[in-house]
């Protein structure tokens, strides 16, 4: 862009959103251009901040007539890169960065219609903080939800810890305001739970990570408090056994069962290792434990029924010898105590060094038969190669990590990202399973998810974007 269509341009998004939020300096825009595992760092001609949707609106209109790429943004806490803009002089030429962060408005709480509209920009502690002000529970839960945001959660369709009893972020939103690529708005606001009235466009946007156009706000649902909750962590020799527990917990508890996490003993030597302040509550040591199990059931009846279920479902499982010991938390504080543990799993993983991670998901029948054969052909392929496996067992969702061998440079073990991706993903799709589960796509899945999507599959999803975004400027190189 020429330096006067660059003014010209730069002039319209101050006027409409204030010179003060139009960041044009190196060391103003940086830390909005590197993602949070700072992989990746783009380069864009501005970083806009709008406030409201109509200033959205109009900054799109404006990069729609001056075709520049728009980049959206929340919390800035992805995982793929899908929140950062390309680097290169395209991008340094032709991208700006919109940042949701000021619109973060509550607009309106229904507590009748159990649902709360809320601007994209409202990180996602705020929004479980005001549902519960007004006795409600909004149940989607990340580890990063004191800086995500719901925009982002949406964008990237979000899973977390609660997936098997509320679903993914998709299945908590009723309905979207969007801004589309052309700069005008979609109102589509509307708390309902029956709505066939055409196709369905609340689904068309949410997990498109932005590139088919920008949500601006959402309403999303409630549900009750519970009146109780029991935690626990439960120890078990295999993925296998645990698969076996979690089908002793559901026949058993059914939908009380809100939490079911595994986590391998080498997830706990990482945590304790660099987070030694945090209580481990057994007293053998950790390889004693191949594997721990979090649960948690949330009744609404009270403390007495939902520990009495509890009780009869760990009965069954020490008679079935799937469970070798357990402990159930015994209070608020030592409940938050077990949720940490699993928690600082990726921090833990910050520390240790540099990792190739895996964000997978296939049939939860099947999740023990993919950890053993993939163990085994990464083993063969990288001896001494450290699998840092954790995730959210009850839907097949697996966070699965491989970190070099001890002693290993990490740099060095990065080269080999590659070829421990494609042995992963390959056993991944003979499972039946997803690449990505629950953080998207972005940059960094964008090239495999060509190799395992259909050409069909693909057709289908390049019709939907020449559709909605003709000139291809929304958050280009994501995705597609």
């Amino acid at each position: 862009m020429t330096a006067p269509h660059l003014d010209s341009f730069l002039d319209l998004c101050r006027a409409a959103v204030g010179p003060q939020h139009v960041l044009t300096e190196a060391a103003d825009k940086a830390p909005y251009l590197t993602d949070w595992r700072q992989r990746y760092t783009g380069d864009a001609v501005a970083v806009l901040r709008p406030g409201s949707t109509e200033e959205v609106a109009a900054l799109v209109h404006a990069c729609h007539a001056h075709k520049l790429a728009v980049v959206p943004q929340g919390g800035n806490t992805g995982l793929c890169g899908g929140a950062t803009p390309e680097a290169g002089p395209a991008a340094a030429a032709g991208v700006v960065v919109l940042s949701l962060q000021r619109m973060n408005r509550v607009r309106h709480v229904d507590p009748l219609n159990n649902t709360i509209t809320v601007e994209a920009g409202v990180i996602l502690q705020q929004l479980q903080d005001v549902a519960r002000e007004h006795g409600r529970l909004f149940p989607l839960s990340l580890a990063a939800e004191g800086s995500c945001t719901i925009g982002g959660n949406l964008s990237t369709n979000a899973g977390g810890t609660a997936v098997l009893r509320y679903g993914n972020t998709r299945e908590l939103c009723l309905g979207l305001e969007v801004v589309t690529a052309r700069g005008e708005v979609w109102d589509g606001l509307r708390g309902l739970r029956k709505d066939n009235t055409g196709y369905d466009l609340r689904d068309l946007f949410i997990g498109a990570e932005g590139t088919l156009g920008i949500i601006t706000a959402a309403v999303m649902k409630l549900y009750p408090l519970p009146r109780a909750r029991v935690t626990a962590l439960a120890a078990v020799q295999s993925p296998r056994a645990a698969l076996a527990l979690l089908a002793i917990a559901q026949s058993h508890a059914s939908a009380m069962l809100t939490g079911f996490e595994l986590m391998s003993a080498m997830c706990m030597d990482l945590v304790r290792k660099h987070y030694p302040q945090l209580r481990y509550p057994f007293t053998a040591a950790t390889d004693a434990h191949p594997q721990l199990v979090l649960l948690e059931l949330s009744d609404s009846e009270g403390e007495a029924h939902a520990r009495a279920i509890f009780e009869t479902m760990m009965e069954a499982a020490f008679e079935a010898g799937v469970v070798t010991d357990a402990v159930v938390a015994e209070s608020v504080q030592q409940s938050r105590d077990f949720w940490n543990l699993r928690e600082h799993i990726p921090m833990a993983q910050v520390e240790e060094g540099k990792n190739i991670k895996h964000d997978i998901a296939v049939p939860v029948s099947r999740v023990a038969d993919f950890i053993e054969t993939t163990d085994a052909l990464v083993q063969d392929a990288f001896p001494g190669a450290r699998m840092v496996t954790f995730g959210h067992l009850g839907d097949g969702n697996l966070h699965y990590n491989v970190s070099p061998p001890v002693g290993v440079d990490h740099e060095q073990f990065l080269i080999h990202q590659d070829a421990i991706n494609l042995i992963v993903h390959n056993s991944v799709q003979s499972h039946n399973g997803s690449i990505s589960a629950e953080h998207g796509l972005g940059q960094l899945k964008r090239e495999e998810n060509r190799r395992y999507k259909s050409e069909v599959e693909l057709g289908m999803m390049r019709a939907i974007k020449q559709a909605l975004d003709p000139q291809g400027l929304m958050n280009p190189g994501k995705v597609l």
